[in-house]
Parts: structure tokens; sequence; C-alpha cells
């Protein structure tokens, strides 16, 4: 076992980015984006010691904010972008499948779909990929009258609901990259939305991929809907205007030194 030592960096098959404060900054809308401030410090400092180090192998970011963190490791790493993950919304769209299989009283493994767009407040449910019962979800909804618009908010709030009882959150998203990682190592090449570079949005947000020994082995394409395309959209530039404030901030911090 090897502990600090940066030398072994080098032969690393996957590195995962946990940064975060010891005491998370709150909001009232639990803005991800609260982490920015103390996380957009520390990850030059880990791509250049992964950089210095020789790291070439992939790198799993559960950072937040995610999809951000994820794109400034790329750049700042110059590895491959299909070697460079981030958990995104894979704990999210697991909450989601908990709560519909909660009110259709079935196994949320049973329940098949994703939430897509950024690890943060501006994801959606794509219901037109939601199934289960052998039925689309929304078909369900109708005769059950359910309401998704409060199963979709109770999924995106889950991790605001574990802060606000226990002043962190632990196991859920350490779950999400155990199985990201797995995923990796294993060649498992299974499906998953993880926070991958799309070039059609150009930023990195979370929309399924197949996973395997070579990192993002295969990207998907689903058929949205128009209204879930334009949230995917609305997401994609929420993203990409902050990852430009990022470096539009950090390129006028190098300019004063």
């Amino acid at each position: 076992m090897t502990v600090n030592d940066a030398s072994q960096l080098r032969d690393c098959d996957v590195v995962v980015s946990a940064l975060g404060e010891s005491k998370l900054v709150d909001t009232p809308d639990h803005d991800r984006f609260a982490e920015f401030k103390f996380t957009r410090t520390q990850v030059p400092l880990v791509a250049k010691m992964l950089v210095d180090n020789g790291f070439h192998g992939k790198l799993v970011d559960v950072t937040n904010p995610c999809d951000v963190i994820t794109s400034m490791y790329q750049k700042l790493t110059g590895l491959p972008k299909e070697h460079v993950m981030g958990t995104g919304t894979l704990l999210d769209s697991a909450r989601m499948r908990a709560r519909v299989g909660e009110a259709l009283k079935v196994d949320s493994r049973s329940v098949v779909g994703f939430n897509l767009g950024e690890h943060g407040n501006s994801q959606f449910t794509a219901w037109s990929t939601v199934r289960v019962l052998g039925k689309p979800v929304t078909e369900l909804a109708e005769e059950r009258g359910l309401k998704l618009s409060e199963l979709e908010e109770r999924a995106r709030q889950g991790g605001y609901l574990v802060y606000q009882g226990k002043k962190y959150t632990n196991y859920g998203v350490a779950t999400a990259a155990v199985r990201l990682t797995n995923a990796v190592l294993n060649d498992a090449r299974t499906e998953m939305p993880v926070s991958n570079y799309r070039e059609e949005y150009g930023t990195y947000l979370s929309y399924p991929a197949v996973v395997g020994r070579d990192g993002v082995v295969e990207q998907l394409h689903l058929d949205l809907t128009p209204e879930e395309e334009a949230k995917l959209e609305t997401s994609a530039t929420y993203i990409k205007e902050r990852l430009k404030k990022e470096e539009e901030r950090a390129n006028n911090l190098a300019q004063a030194e």
C-alpha cells in the first residue's frame, strides 16, 4: 500500500477526484456552485500533480460543480475527453428510479430511465426514457394519477435532503463513484448517465454512455421530445457559461501576476 507518494500516479489505472471543503457551503436552493469558490482553486493543483507525475489513466470526477470541474480537469491535464468522466447524474438517476418505484410500489431496479444535463439545479428527468412494468411511465402516471413533476423534484433535491439531515453527503455519491470506477476497471461496458463530453452540446454533461476499460467507449443518442431537447440545451448553455466565467477569471488573475 502506498500513501502520499505522487510518483505512483504514473502506474494508476483510475484516479478519483473527491475534492471538497470539510464544511459544505449551504444555499437555499442547494446550488452546487457554492462549492466552486474552493474547488476551482484546488483542481489546477491536482491537475498539475497528475501531469507532472505522468498519469495517463482514466479520471473520475466527483468534485462539485461536477460538469464544470470535469471540463477543467480535461483541459488542464490534456487527457483524451473519453478518459475523463464525472459521476454526473448517475446518483440523481438512481434517486429518480427510487422515487418512481416507491410511487408504483415496485423494486426500483425494475425502473429504467435517466436524469440528464447538469449535476445540479438545471438537470431534469427525461420522462420519455423512463419505463416500468413494461410501459412508459407517462402512461402509468396518467392511469394512476401520479404527478411526475413532484417525483422529479424529489429526485433533484435528494442530495439536499441528506445534507439537511447530517450536514454532509457521502454514501450515495461514493456508491456512484465506485460503480463508475468498477465499470472502467472491469471493462464492464455498462450504460450509465455519467458526465461525458458531448460534441453536439460543446460541453461535459450527463447523458447515457457505455463505460469500459477505455473510458467512454460509446455514446448513446436518445430520442428525446422537443421539450426535453430544449431543457438539455438550456442546461448545456448554463454549464458552458459558468465554465467561460471561470476561464476568464483565471486569465485575469494570470495577467495580474
